[in-house]
This record gives C-alpha cells, sequence and structure tokens, in this order.
C-alpha cells in the first residue's frame, strides 16, 4: 500500500546542507498502524509531507496506492490528497466560519462521498452528537480534535497521516482520544502513520519505528 525505497531529504541552513533523510526504506501494508518515533527534530514531521506529497524528496521512491507521489504533478497530488489520504496534526485546522457538522463533512463533500449512517456513527462514537450547531471556538481543544477525527475519516481514506495528534491535549484526553482514533481507523478500513513522542501513544498501533541519524529501525 505504501512503499519508500531509498529516500533522501535534506535542507539549507545557515549556508550549510544538512541531511534530514538518509536511504529511508520503509514498507507499511493496508489497514495497518505504525508509530514513528524519534527524538526532536530527526525527520519524523518531514517523512510525513513527503509521503503526503506536500514537499518533494532529494531523490528515491514513494509508492503509495498507484501514485509516484515523488514524481507525481501537483494536480495528481491534490487529488490524491483529497481522495485517498488525511492529515491529522496537532493544530485541529478546522474552519472557524462552518458549523462542527460541515467541518465534519468537509473532505467528505469534496471527494462525493458522504454516507449518512458512517456520519452518523462516527458522530456517537466520538461523542459530538450535541455539537453540530456549534461553532469551532465554541468547543473544547479535546472535542475539536474529535471534530478533526471524524472529518479525517468520513471519506474512509486509504491512509491516515498524524502528526502528534493529541499533543494538545492533557494526558487523560490524549489517552481517550488515542483509543477511540486507532479504533475507528481500523473500523473505516485505513491505514495509519502517525508520529509521536510518546511511548503511551505508539502502544496502540500494530508496530513500532524509531527514526534515527536518518534511517528507520524498528522497535522490538
Amino acid at each position: 500500500m505504501l512503499s519508500i525505497k531509498n529516500l533522501y531529504k535534506s535542507y539549507q541552513y545557515a549556508g550549510l546542507r544538512q541531511n534530514v533523510l538518509e536511504g529511508v526504506d520503509f514498507e507499511m501494508d493496508a489497514a495497518s498502524s505504525i508509530a514513528l518515533l524519534g527524538e526532536s527534530g530527526s525527520g519524523k514531521s518531514t517523512l510525513l509531507h513527503l509521503v503526503a506529497g506536500l514537499d518533494r524528496p532529494d531523490s528515491g521512491e514513494i509508492l503509495f496506492a498507484g501514485h509516484r507521489v515523488h514524481a507525481e504533478p501537483e494536480a495528481a497530488l491534490a487529488a490524491m490528497r483529497r481522495a485517498q489520504l488525511s492529515l491529522v496534526f496537532q493544530q485541529f485546522h478546522l474552519i472557524s466560519t462552518l458549523s462542527i457538522i460541515d467541518n465534519i463533512r468537509f473532505q467528505a463533500a469534496l471527494c462525493q462521498r458522504l454516507d449518512a449512517r458512517y456520519e452518523h456513527e462516527l458522530i456517537e462514537r466520538l461523542g459530538l452528537g450535541a455539537q453540530l450547531d456549534k461553532y469551532p471556538s465554541q468547543l473544547s481543544r479535546g472535542q475539536q480534535q474529535r471534530v478533526a477525527i471524524a472529518r479525517s475519516l468520513l471519506h474512509k481514506p486509504q491512509l491516515v497521516l498524524a502528526d502528534e495528534p493529541t499533543g494538545n491535549l492533557d494526558e487523560a484526553s490524549s489517552l481517550e482520544v488515542m483509543g477511540l482514533f486507532s479504533e475507528l481507523v481500523k473500523r473505516a478500513g485505513s491505514s495509519l502513520l502517525m508520529v509521536t513522542h510518546s511511548k503511551a501513544m505508539a502502544a496502540f498501533m500494530d508496530r513500532r519505528v524509531n527514526l534515527h541519524n536518518g534511517r528507520l529501525a524498528e522497535i522490538e
């Protein structure tokens, strides 16, 4: 489902080139979940951005669902992100002028995959039934993250990319939301690649890998 081969990425800092990813090889099966761990600045978020086509590698291959992500034109990448991917971040990126129900429906509506029965299931499971006519500013951070999760899953993407999705929540809320998130990803039949610094959050995933010195290694 996702295959990364010999991926290199570097950035220019203060006139010097710094290598971030050095020959990364990575395989991910359909309907699986992987936690990507590593120290701050190790390139975890960079790897997610490359998979999503938000940045381009220096060299190497990224193959996802029939797309050569590293080589596709921007229009094809935008269509891929709309229909086959979801991105969930620490910052919830809800649209302040839309009601909660319209925020939930936003991506599914764009790719014409609204499903009333599944929408109702997500709303009930995430405890959002009483919030649908409200606006993001009227919700707590935990509730906003639940809205972001519902939005990310309603169109049943092949792959969800999450970057510290519970980083703005306290520990108790993080565990509760992460439990729901991982359960609902499986229910959708999606895969989840999640960047986290937390071993407690990583424990919800099927596999755990560590990014160190530009390379990935499985954690036993």
